[in-house]
């Protein structure tokens, strides 16, 4: 599709837009792709300049440097604890250890208890599950009972006063825009981000890594011997295997992408699947070459609604990669029992196992 319809149209998809360069330039033109794409309140993913910025502006406060070094040793506990649990022998890594990864790593940011791991992971298989199969009736209830754990929360804290748990979710509580609190609704949105986006995605990063690892015996080997590579390794990879397929956007006037006339109103999805693996820009786009290609990598997005927690999930992924390195001998593929790869809008794999020695 890039090198012969790199915008294309779709019932399901609307305008597909394939290539690195259509992509980044519509990334870094947000007054004529606007990101107002749903009927919902999204904070601040689905907002647009100058409001998407007093929004930011809160987000951005909880993705500092000093918030997160204070989160990084409960995130290497995490980590060394699962890790140093993992079975030998065969192993299905999604749900075993991925997903459980996930679901402690972002409760322990959030504050939340313990006692809500379990209530959220069968949330988010029933979610996948409407998602998959559009059923919006589906979708709606479920989101409605995703906002009761939210709101549950929030009366908690109010309640309590003082006395209240010193995390993020007392801290909005707080948080003002436009010289008022947040509401409800926007500390629901803003956590609804965190938790259903951050889940899902960071579960299949650690799926992919795991599986690369187990592909490229050789790549594995040499981050057991030299962990500082890591990071950069990560991220390749990442780009080689896309956790995030799509996002969207909506035209707001007439315009060129790709060589097809748009119009206001168009929605797009960008596939960032497609343009991290743009062979004009990547050359052989599964060419292991992360200081090359760190450059124009998209895994974290760019422009104004660039990734605010990606010096977050590029800390716990290294923590999670680490830790399986250091606690294993060795990470690889079983034959006959291939992984099984997620459907969309999902990335990465929904089924994966593995030989654990």
């Amino acid at each position: 599709m890039r090198r012969t319809c790199p915008v294309a149209h779709s019932e399901f998809l609307n305008w597909s837009v394939f290539r690195h360069a259509d992509v980044v330039a519509i990334l870094n033109d947000p007054e004529t792709f606007s990101s107002e794409v749903s009927a919902h309140l999204s904070v601040p993913n689905g907002m647009d300049p100058p409001i998407h910025s007093e929004y930011r502006r809160i987000v951005d406060s909880y993705f500092t440097p000093a918030y997160i070094d204070t989160y990084a040793p409960v995130c290497r506990d995490i980590a060394a604890r699962l890790a140093c649990t993992l079975p030998r022998g065969e192993v299905e890594l999604m749900g075993d250890f991925a997903q459980t990864f996930a679901l402690q790593m972002q409760s322990a940011y959030l504050g939340w208890p313990q006692e809500l791991h379990e209530p959220l992971r069968s949330w988010i298989q029933k979610n996948r599950q409407a998602t998959l199969q559009r059923d919006r009736t589906a979708m709606a209830a479920i989101a409605f009972e995703f906002d009761g754990y939210i709101k549950d929360m929030l009366t908690v804290r109010r309640t309590a006063g003082s006395a209240a748990p010193a995390d993020i979710t007392t801290s909005l509580l707080s948080d003002k825009v436009f010289g008022r609190l947040l509401t409800d609704d926007e500390i629901i949105s803003i956590l609804r981000n965190w938790t259903v986006g951050e889940l899902s995605t960071m579960a299949s990063c650690v799926g992919i890594i795991a599986h690369h690892l187990a592909f490229k015996p050789s790549l594995q080997a040499q981050l057991r011997e030299n962990l500082s590579l890591l990071p950069a390794a990560i991220d390749e990879i990442l780009r080689i295997h896309a956790p995030l397929i799509a996002n969207r956007r909506v035209v707001t006037k007439p315009v060129t992408v790709g060589g097809r006339e748009l119009r206001k109103g168009d929605r797009l999805s960008l596939i960032w699947a497609s343009a991290n693996r743009d062979e004009t820009v990547f050359g052989d786009p599964d060419e292991f070459k992360p200081d090359q290609n760190a450059g124009q990598n998209l895994l974290y997005g760019q422009g104004i609604h660039v990734c605010p927690g990606a010096p977050l999930a590029r800390l716990e992924l290294q923590h999670i990669t680490e830790q399986l390195l250091l606690n294993t001998h060795e990470v690889s593929l079983i034959p006959g029992k291939p992984a099984q790869l997620a459907v969309y809008p999902a990335g990465g794999f929904s089924v994966l196992p593995l030989y654990i020695t």
